[in-house]
């Protein structure tokens, strides 16, 4: 024991006495950093709509199931996949716009759920009697076909995380082209939520034996609908 705690010791000791890298130096490397990337995106420009497929071509490759669809189509097209793929409990914020316009689509053989009591409360009844939960992202990363998503109190992450179908929605005019352009755009280095979920598709692992399985930590399907709003933001891009 006192062998290990002298390594830490000499450890942070070692931490402690080295100089702190200078704002200059910080700079310098942030600078390289924007330039690299910059460099990348120059050499292989893509349009919107080049980053709205290469969004959902990533996702596809990750075992999503992915559709583009327009902003007043979603919710009957959502609705109706929901009641075939025989969802019986939906978990969603029913105040917010997307969470009204899919309440009103919604068979009568789907009951709507809100995130109104604390989790202890109905942590046996969520993990157990809930098919399914819709959040909406903040944004995406079409290189990597990665979901944004900053949960809060009537979306919290156990909206994307316990129940076995993950329904996102995405606005294409929110897709950047990389994570160090979201990075950037989203000012990130200006202060992070408590809480940023990436998502790049849904729950697997192969732990056991080298065999991919789905599920086993999180959502075993992940469907994501892309809303082509791009004709109402000049260019495309927020």
């Amino acid at each position: 024991m006192s062998a290990a705690l002298t390594a830490r010791e000499r450890m942070l000791g070692r931490l402690r006495a080295a100089k702190p890298a200078s704002p200059v130096a910080v700079g310098t490397i942030d600078a390289a950093i924007d330039s690299h990337y910059q460099a990348r995106r120059a050499q292989a420009p893509q349009s919107p709509h080049q980053q709205m497929a290469a969004m959902q071509a990533a996702l596809r490759a990750a075992h999503a199931q992915v559709d583009c669809v327009s902003a007043d189509a979603w919710p009957a097209m959502l609705a109706q996949r929901l009641g075939a793929h025989g969802v019986h409990r939906l978990l969603f914020d029913a105040g917010s716009a997307e969470g009204q316009a899919l309440n009103a689509a919604l068979p009568t053989g789907v009951e709507a759920l809100s995130f109104e009591r604390p989790l202890a409360q109905w942590k046996g009844e969520l993990f157990d009697s809930v098919d399914a939960g819709f959040t909406v992202a903040r944004s995406g990363i079409a290189a990597s076909g990665t979901l944004v998503i900053a949960p809060d109190a009537a979306t919290p992450r156990t909206v994307s995380l316990a129940p076995p179908l993950h329904i996102c929605l995405v606005y294409a005019s929110t897709l950047h082209a990389d994570l160090h352009a979201a990075a950037r755009a989203e000012r990130w280095a200006d202060g992070m939520p408590a809480n940023l979920v990436l998502v790049s598709g849904p729950s697997k692992t192969s732990d056991i034996q080298q065999t991919l399985a789905y599920g086993a930590h999180g959502p075993r399907w992940l469907w994501v609908l892309i809303i082509d709003d791009l004709s109402a933001h000049e260019g495309g891009q927020p």
